[in-house]
């Protein structure tokens, strides 16, 4: 009985072995830290999502924060003040440019131009990040309340006479902030050289030293303060006011980031011009070229090859032309290559890129030069505070624009020069 039993367990036995099975494994995940704001994150999440669908292996996850040397996340978007401080001491990150290399995929992106920071490219002007926030600052009008006072929307405010006769028929017919600018330092100083053909610093031996004091400068701040005490232009404090008191109908006029059109045409209820910065007629050459800056996207180091593949693959699809047409027009962020820039001028997306036509057509305006190019004290974030610290002295009528430029020479020199790379 227990033999014929013992039997019969193992027939029933051989009866159930099959071959095992493959067992799905769940895809390794790649993690994306930023600090893009809720309307951006949601684009980028958007693209993740659409990469996740075509990945077997890895899936993207995104999530606001910052990196940190402690378990850091394999990539990282982060802003002009982060990635200084990123870039500081020991090497956190491995070249773009590598990364794609070596994942077998290619990096259709624009060669590095002569207006993007110096920080992400390296010695042989190679990658080192993606610039994948990169904005440059425009001019924003209020359309509606152009036609109010009688002045036409449409007419080109080609130079800053030609603004300052807008803003005083502006002011004359009730306007209390005819005109505002974000970032003064930036706008005012930064760009406003590189459209004139004007350096903002030289060489001096292996260093870099201040020059964003000279005749432009002075003279553009001068006029500047002079609209500030005919209450033309009014500076607010927190970096965004100036933005938000545009985009409530207060101020008619704002110089700000090409990015912030996807931000205007979705909060401000009235309809938003946008047009290139003006410029000084008496400079020979102008208007030439400004400066394109804003967050990058850094791949840490010390990651798996595997992982490394993954990341290559989804920057290749970000690359992608429709892909990149999505992100614009749902960022406000420039093209990353050539095939973005080729689909941002389409006719059938019309005015929501009507952005990207602007600044592309300001960025490259004319083939940059020494003068007009970005160098590496352009744009550092602690160069741009104390010009924006000794400019409140200039709008407070406690120094003359010389006099507040100098100082900031001075004291970039001292705090900004040494450092840079």
């Amino acid at each position: 009985m227990g033999m014929g039993m013992g039997v019969g367990v193992a027939h029933a036995a051989k009866a159930v072995v099959r071959p095992p099975a493959a067992v799905a494994s769940e895809p390794k995940e790649i993690q994306l830290v930023h600090q893009l704001g809720p309307q951006r994150e949601e684009a980028l999440k958007q693209l993740v999502e659409r990469f996740n669908e075509r990945s077997k292996d890895y899936r993207l996850s995104v999530r606001t924060g910052t990196w940190s040397d402690d378990g850091s996340p394999h990539l990282m978007i982060l802003p002009d003040e982060d990635m200084e401080r990123f870039l500081a001491g020991k090497p956190r990150y491995k070249a773009l440019s590598a990364v794609m290399r070596e994942g077998g995929v290619p990096l259709p992106a624009l060669k590095p131009p002569a207006i993007m920071a110096r920080a992400l490219v390296d010695a042989k002007g190679r990658l080192l990040a993606l610039p994948v926030g990169l904005s440059t600052p425009v001019l924003y009008i209020n359309r509606g309340e152009f036609r109010r006072v009688g002045l036409d929307p449409d007419a080109p405010l080609k130079t800053w006479f030609e603004l300052q006769q807008a803003l005083g028929r502006l002011f004359d017919s009730g306007s209390t902030c005819p005109y505002t600018v974000s970032q003064p330092g930036r706008v005012m100083i930064e760009n406003t050289s590189a459209w004139h053909n004007e350096p903002v610093s030289a060489r001096q031996g292996k260093s870099e030293r201040p020059s964003f004091n000279g005749m432009l400068q002075v003279k553009h701040v001068a006029m500047m303060a002079s609209w500030h005490r005919a209450r033309y232009l009014r500076i607010f404090g927190a970096e965004s006011e100036a933005e938000q008191r545009f985009a409530s109908g207060e101020c008619a006029v704002v110089a700000a980031p090409s990015a912030s059109w996807t931000d205007f045409r979705r909060t401000a209820e009235f309809e938003v011009g946008i047009a290139p910065l003006p410029y000084h007629e008496d400079f020979p050459g102008a208007p030439q070229n400004t400066l394109a800056d804003g967050a990058a996207m850094w791949v840490a180091a010390g990651k798996r090859p595997a992982e490394y593949k993954a990341i290559a693959r989804f920057v290749g699809f970000w690359l992608q032309p429709e892909n990149q047409v999505v992100w614009q027009r749902e960022s406000g962020y420039l093209p990353l290559n050539r095939a973005g820039v080729f689909a941002a001028q389409s006719e059938v997306l019309g005015p929501e890129l009507e952005n990207i036509k602007v600044a592309v057509s300001q960025l490259n305006n004319k083939p940059a030069t020494v003068e007009s190019s970005a160098s590496p004290i352009a744009g550092h974030a602690r160069m741009l505070d104390i010009l924006d610290e000794e400019l409140s002295a200039v709008w407070a009528d406690r120094k003359p624009a010389k006099e507040a430029l100098d100082n900031a020479a001075t004291r970039v020199q001292a705090a900004v020069a040494p450092v840079v790379r």
